[in-house]
């Protein structure tokens, strides 16, 4: 017997998104489910290929990588934004190119990345002076922090874990990332905190890290998360994963 059906938009009636993450990440997928379990939201990963050793060559290599990655999602779906998950390649690459390299499979979607999200998290909060956290190597740190700096922020705090193992970076406990947030604020005076690294975990420690220094946290996985949900015109505020989750897009 031939069942007769009929058929509706699917899961995002509201937004579809699409996430590439990095090969070696263990945390963006975890914290994404999160934050991006809301009705009418679906949220579709493609991976990329990457070594375990985060230097500038292993990170510029994924621009090439991009298209092929972008192939790999769904091809029925319109896709409202794509985001690459990479905070260090963002910043090696640059935002510009990532978005070309993505838009070369599929033109008509909006492209963020961490760099970028974290950028227009900081407007959103109308933050001036960043404490900054990292687990780069110095001359991947140096690297963002000129980004930052090109965008009109100034670092007022910093502090590195100096790893260049992902596999070991997702493995720094949820304390030490806490207890660093802490120390970089009390470099000086900030605005917010930003906590780089897509496989650092942050997303359960945010709200304690907030009233432990008084100040707005930006991480990563929270940034590029919101900036994709903000993008797709997706405003629903939700608290739990800081202060910026309370936000609209800055005008």
């Amino acid at each position: 017997m031939k069942l007769p059906y009929d058929t509706e938009a699917g899961i995002g009636s509201r937004a579809t998104l699409g996430v590439i993450v990095l090969e070696t990440d263990e945390t963006l997928e975890p914290e994404f489910s999160r934050m991006m379990a809301q009705p009418g939201v679906a949220l579709y990963h493609s991976r990329i290929p990457m070594v375990p050793e985060v230097r500038p060559e292993t990170l510029a290599q994924m621009q090439a990588d991009l298209p092929a990655s972008a192939r790999l999602f769904p091809s029925t779906p319109d896709f409202d934004v794509i985001g690459y998950g990479c905070t260090s390649a963002s910043t090696v690459i640059g935002s510009a190119k990532v978005a070309e390299a993505v838009q070369t499979v599929l033109p008509n979607a909006k492209v963020t990345d961490p760099l970028a999200a974290i950028i227009a998290a900081g407007k959103a909060l109308g933050a001036a002076r960043f404490g900054f956290v990292t687990p780069y190597l110095p001359e991947v740190s140096a690297q963002m922090r000129a980004k930052l700096e090109a965008a009109g922020f100034d670092i007022a705090g910093f502090g590195s874990f100096e790893q260049m193992d992902d596999r070991v970076v997702a493995r720094i406990s949820e304390s030490a990332i806490a207890e660093a947030a802490a120390q970089v604020a009390g470099q000086g005076d900030c605005d917010a905190i930003v906590i780089s690294c897509t496989n650092l975990r942050c997303l359960r420690i945010i709200p304690g890290i907030e009233a432990q220094t008084g100040v707005p946290v930006i991480s990563s996985n929270q940034a590029l998360g919101w900036h994709m949900l903000r993008l797709a015109g997706v405003t629903d505020p939700q608290p739990q994963f800081g202060k910026l989750f309370t936000l609209p897009l800055a005008d």
